[in-house]
């Protein structure tokens, strides 16, 4: 859960990758360190804080380097525990993202051998390793350290002694930038983009070696070719573009990433190749996080449009029980293609005989490459640690899934085909709505608790909308079937517990009334999301997020879009880190 970056080329080596570092800060900003290759001597700085604040570093001139921003697994955050680290004569530097599983046992050999280590980190077993195997060639002796690792890695290494770096992919991203006359190695693509728009995406199990002249990769003891792509980002759509924090550019860049993403499967019809379906007995979604909600929304309109049964599972527990699979179809979704839980579950499901399908954001992403199918939301980069047009493009391609799969009439198909392609405008609707959600949010900022409710496709809505809220402003919002809350959560209710309620036009809006009511006779503030044209509501609540009429399966989008933009608003009102909240990072790439 660490950015890393490496450079070779004719720049010079650290001001190429304190920029980079910080295109990569969403990913890890506990600390940070740079190391750049000077003469026979490595150059070394390591600081704790934010990469994003630094202004005017030097390390060292050179135009060979490497550097990292972390987000601590092992260690807490200090300027021993950052990285680059070193071996003990400082001629060995690596940056590592991932976990050494066995780290212990082999910095318990290391040391017994006369190693002396300086950090709480796994990953400066990996420099000593290395130490130890290098006779003149940094591939070999890092092909022969990585030999002893478990767990997952992506590693770049260089030594004082050599021009050239070598990088090492297993269960962790990593891509090289490719320009002219320099390389770039990077987690993400983000930090490429200053100099390059071409890249390739490493697999598992690849080496590289950079040096001036070129690269060469091997997998398995050969060498292999790995193709170049084109990224249609440009850096621009990695920036702000003028918005106060990337979560509401993002937010407000979707009415364009829903036109995207239906622009890439819909004509005059679905052009989704659904033959991932054929002989399915059941689909099982195995999703973490925000994604874990898009897929309790795709169970909703799956089973609902199409009658065929639908689990979701939690990557994380997914991958320590294994259900049965028989007949299953299993969609994985991912924004990165890279959360290492929803990866493992993706490789038992297929160990267990399912057929596959990814949802993912990321071109030549992992995920990509273990499913047997794959569908591409068109979100484009999403720098905010919320995901906030990730969720809504994954939503439309549920969406498109459902329809596909739906038994329903070709005419009623059609119709909610039609209103489907409305929905950039009615989002761009909640958006010019901004003011009226922005003052109800800061009314609900100086709570520390909140619930949220629904039933149906609200549920998922709910928690969704409340997971924004406690991810980016810390107030604790927990979400429930509202049928639910008179099992328990009643007790929590009152003058300082608001309750955001979602209310969806179908047959549960009635009984969603009855508990809108139960919730005011306990006090507690009430706060509805409803269409536009919904007078009822008012009587019974104190405030109304209005968002434009739609089918109520549609619901989803426009109620999720007005949560967000909830959540920003108070989380800003707080003075929160909306971009980086505590604790978090935005891909999971570590069990």
């Amino acid at each position: 859960m660490c950015g890393i970056v490496g450079y070779l080329g004719f720049r010079r080596a650290d001001q190429v990758i304190i920029s980079a570092l910080k295109r990569l800060e969403y990913r890890g900003y506990d600390s940070w360190g740079v190391a750049v290759k000077h003469g026979d001597e490595l150059g070394l700085i390591k600081r704790v804080g934010a990469i994003g604040e630094v202004e005017g570093y030097s390390v060292a001139e050179g135009s060979v380097g490497i550097g990292h921003t972390r987000w601590a697994t092992h260690g807490k955050p200090s300027e021993l525990n950052a990285h680059p680290h070193t071996d003990c004569r400082g001629k060995v530097a690596v940056v590592h993202n991932g976990i050494i599983s066995n780290f212990q046992s082999l910095r318990e050999e290391l040391e017994s051998r006369g190693h002396e280590f300086s950090s709480e980190t796994d990953t400066e077993v990996i420099a000593h390793l290395i130490e130890e195997e290098y006779r003149g060639d940094l591939r070999e002796a890092v092909m022969r350290a990585v030999e002893r690792l478990k767990g997952s890695y992506a590693i770049v290494a260089m030594h004082a002694d050599s021009e050239e770096l070598v990088a090492v992919r297993y269960k962790s991203p990593l891509v090289i930038g490719v320009g002219d006359g320099e390389w770039l190695i990077a987690s993400d693509v983000p930090a490429v983009l200053d100099y390059t728009n071409r890249v390739i995406y490493l697999e598992d199990g690849d080496v590289v070696k950079l040096w001036s002249d070129g690269l060469r990769i091997w997998n398995g003891g050969k060498e292999v070719e790995r193709k170049i792509v084109t990224i249609p980002w440009s850096i621009e759509d990695a920036e702000k573009g003028g918005y106060e924090h990337f979560m509401l550019k993002e937010i407000h860049e979707t009415p364009r990433v829903i036109e995207d993403t239906l622009f890439e499967y819909l004509s005059e019809d679905i052009e989704i190749d659904a033959s991932f379906s054929a002989g399915i007995s059941e689909i099982v979604f195995i999703a973490c996080g925000t994604s874990y909600h898009a897929s309790l929304i795709g169970k909703y309109l799956i089973e609902k449009l199409s009658g065929i049964p639908v689990r979701v599972e939690f990557a994380s527990e997914f991958i320590y029980h294994h259900p049965p699979m028989h007949r299953a179809l299993a969609i994985a979704i991912t924004q990165s293609g890279e959360t290492a839980d929803t990866l493992e579950a993706m490789r038992i499901a297929k160990k267990l005989g399912a057929r596959t399908l990814a949802i993912v954001n990321v071109l030549g992403s992992t995920a990509t490459r273990i499913a047997d199918h794959v569908l591409y939301t068109r979100a484009g980069p999403e720098i905010s640690v919320a995901a906030t047009k990730s969720f809504i493009a994954q939503l439309i391609v549920l969406y498109l899934i459902a329809l596909k799969l739906s038994r329903m009439p070709g005419s009623e198909v059609s119709r909610l085909v039609e209103e489907l392609r409305i929905m950039p405008e009615l989002v761009r609707k909640i958006l010019e709505r901004e003011d009226e959600i922005r003052e109800i949010a800061e009314r609900l900022a100086g709570f520390e608790n909140m619930m949220y409710i629904g039933r149906g496709i609200g549920v998922p809505i709910a928690m969704e909308g409340a997971l924004k809220m406690k991810e980016i402003s810390y107030i604790h919002a927990e979400a429930y079937p509202a049928g639910e809350l008179k099992h328990g959560p009643f007790a929590l209710l009152g003058e300082q517990t608001p309750v955001v309620a979602t209310l969806v036009p179908d047959d549960t809006y009635e009984i969603m009334l009855n508990n809108i009511k139960e919730v005011k006779a306990r006090d507690s503030i009430v706060v509805a999301v409803a269409e536009e044209n919904d007078m009822e509501v008012e009587k019974y609540v104190d405030h109304v997020i209005r968002v434009p009429r739609t089918e109520h399966i549609f619901t989803a989008i426009t109620h999720s879009v007005a949560l967000q933009l909830l959540a920003y608003y108070a989380a800003r009102k707080r003075g929160c880190e909306i971009d980086k909240p505590r604790n978090l990072a935005k891909s999971v790439t570590v069990e």
